[in-house]
């Protein structure tokens, strides 16, 4: 297997080629919206989010109206989402500060948002770099963790470290969509159990195929 620096720059060609319409799969319309789902979906699956908000946006528009409603109401609305109770509570948090700090809107800068209750640097990643098109980090998702490891692009196996491995590595443009990409073949190609490893467009540039 060739080294990693010769492995990357045909990575990074290969992979936007193979998944052209890589893009965030939890639906939204607003930073707003992106921000309520992005935190919904901690230990959550995007597809369990976007059933729950597609009534929820509905309801719920600006953040004065997160705040307004009840706690109980709140969370009966996304009850069908693991941890509603907590979820809910700092929905209500978040949506305050933004109202007493930046007039409703949600903030474009990793400070402002990771001030935010219920939002860590994931999320405010994820906000950044798909509602404001800011690429100050990498999102790392257990499937970016898990490819990241697959493919050899680091052996660190904490978050946090695989992101300074990724954005050590990766020229700064490509940050956001390389977490698309890399969920995208995770969830499509390379999954947890069963990679399809003999299916995989990537396997002549990865060091762990094949995987049985």
């Amino acid at each position: 297997m060739a080294p990693l620096a010769t492995r990357l720059p045909a990575l990074l060609e290969l992979l936007p080629k193979t998944y052209p319409d890589a893009h965030c799969e939890l639906v939204h319309t607003n930073p707003l919206e992106l921000l309520i789902a992005t935190i919904l979906s901690a230990q959550c699956t995007d597809v369990q989010v976007n059933i729950v908000t597609r009534d929820l946006f509905l309801k719920y528009r600006t953040a004065k109206d997160y705040v307004a409603v009840p706690l109980e109401e709140l969370q009966h609305d996304i009850r069908r989402i693991g941890l509603f109770r907590n979820k809910a509570r700092n929905i209500r948090a978040c949506c305050a500060a933004l109202i007493a700090q930046h007039g409703g809107e949600v903030p474009n800068t990793m400070e402002a948002l990771h001030a935010l209750a219920g939002v860590g640097r994931k999320t405010a990643n994820v906000v950044l770099g798909n509602a404001f098109n800011v690429n100050v980090g990498v999102v790392v998702d257990t499937h970016v963790a898990r490819l990241s490891q697959r493919l050899g692009l680091t052996t660190q196996t904490a978050p946090d470290k695989i992101e300074k491995a990724l954005m050590a590595l990766v020229p700064q443009k490509h940050w956001t969509m390389l977490s698309h990409w890399l969920i995208f073949h995770g969830r499509r190609r390379c999954k947890a159990q069963r990679p399809d490893c003999a299916g995989c467009e990537l396997r002549a540039l990865c060091p762990s195929y094949p995987l049985r």
